[in-house]
């Protein structure tokens, strides 16, 4: 199997943990913590990419003189976001995620639906697994 090869939607996380941008961050907070994830998909009600909330941005909240008491993720969230489609290339996923930075990617179905989330913790696995196959 190449490395070219491989498709996001292999490999991607599916039981995605989501929240709307009307969330309190109390809420969002306790989604990260419960479920042991690092990020949040925003969505709407259709289940279309509004934004993504990081852990990151609970550590410059955290920083800030601000109480986030009563504010919610749409005060927080990024959104100019980039995402892949599930049809994509772990390979091209990968240079997405390095030419933005980032360590999370939501992905969406042809419809603009988000489905996944492929992160650097899903490419470090597959990695690992190819290299135990060597």
């Amino acid at each position: 199997m190449e490395i070219t090869d491989v498709s996001v939607d292999g490999l991607m996380s599916d039981d995605l943990v989501t929240a709307t941008a009307d969330t309190a961050m109390d809420d969002a907070s306790k989604r990260l913590l419960d479920h042991d994830i690092s990020s949040l998909v925003v969505v709407d009600s259709d289940g279309h990419l509004e934004g993504i909330l990081t852990s990151t941005d609970f550590l410059e909240l955290a920083t800030g003189e601000r109480s986030s008491a009563g504010d919610t993720v749409e005060q927080y969230m990024t959104t100019d976001v980039a995402s892949v489609g599930a049809d994509a290339t772990m390979v091209e996923a990968a240079a997405r995620m390095m030419s933005h930075d980032i360590q999370h990617l939501p992905v969406e179905d042809e419809d603009g639906t988000v489905v996944g989330m492929f992160s650097t913790t899903d490419l470090t696995a597959h990695l690992a697994y190819l290299q135990a196959w060597v």
